[in-house]
C-alpha cells in the first residue's frame, strides 16, 4: 500500500502522519460502525445477517490492525486508531438510531385509567394490555404495550401530552410469539428500507 501512494507522488512523511492515519481512522470507524449493528441484529435474533456483518467487520479490523503494526513506531497510528473507535461507536448508533428496527415493550404506570391513550392505540391497531395493580402509594393502572421503535417517539409524546407525570420504562424486544408480528419480518426488502432512512 506505501509504495502505491508514493508511486502517485505523495512524499514519505506525508503519508506516514497524515494519509495512513487517516486509512486506519476510516476503517476503525467502518467496523465499530458494522460491530454496533451487528450486535443489534444479534438482539433481534437475525442469525444470517449478523454473521455476514461479522465477517466484514472483522476483515475491516484485520487491515486496520495490519497497518498498525506496519506502522508501530508512528504515535499517528495510535491516535487515529482510537479515535475511529470512538467515532464509529457514535456513527453505529446514529445509524441505529435512524434504522429504528424491531420492537419495544412499553409500560405506563398512571394513578388511574387513561381512555383516552387507549382509544390513541386502537386508532393505530396497537396492542396492549390494561390491568389494575397495587403501587407504592395505592392503587395504580398498568398499560402494556410492544410497538415498533419507530413508533415509539411519538406514542412517548402522547403519554406525556395526557400525563406529564406519568412512568413509562421501556425494553427491546428480542422476538413476540406470532410469525407475522416478528421484530423483523415484517420489514421485506431490508435493504431498500435501510437506504431510504439513511438518505434523510
Amino acid at each position: 500500500m506505501q509504495e502505491y501512494f508514493v508511486n502517485l507522488g505523495i512524499p514519505q512523511d506525508i503519508f506516514n502522519y497524515v494519509v495512513m492515519p487517516l486509512l486506519i481512522f476510516m476503517a476503525r470507524v467502518m467496523d465499530v460502525s458494522i460491530n454496533t449493528l451487528r450486535i443489534m441484529f444479534v438482539l433481534n435474533g437475525k442469525k444470517k445477517i449478523a454473521p455476514i456483518l461479522g465477517f466484514f467487520e472483522a476483515m475491516i479490523w484485520l487491515l486496520a490492525i495490519g497497518q498498525i503494526f506496519q506502522n508501530i513506531n508512528n504515535p499517528m497510528s495510535y491516535v487515529a486508531y482510537a479515535g475511529g473507535f470512538a467515532m464509529g461507536t457514535f456513527v453505529g448508533m446514529t445509524i441505529e438510531e435512524k434504522l429504528a428496527l424491531g420492537r419495544v415493550l412499553v409500560r405506563v404506570i398512571t394513578p388511574s385509567p387513561m381512555p383516552e391513550l387507549i382509544e390513541y392505540m386502537k386508532d393505530r391497531n396497537f396492542r396492549f394490555t390494561s390491568v389494575g395493580a397495587e403501587g407504592r402509594y395505592g392503587k395504580v393502572n398498568l398499560l402494556f404495550t410492544v410497538m415498533k421503535r419507530e413508533d415509539l417517539q411519538h406514542y412517548i409524546e402522547k403519554v406525556k401530552t395526557l400525563n406529564d407525570k406519568a412512568f413509562y420504562t421501556i425494553e427491546s424486544v428480542k422476538r413476540v410469539s406470532e410469525d407475522e408480528l416478528n421484530v423483523m419480518e415484517d420489514r421485506p426488502r431490508f435493504t431498500t428500507k435501510v437506504w431510504s432512512r439513511l438518505r434523510k
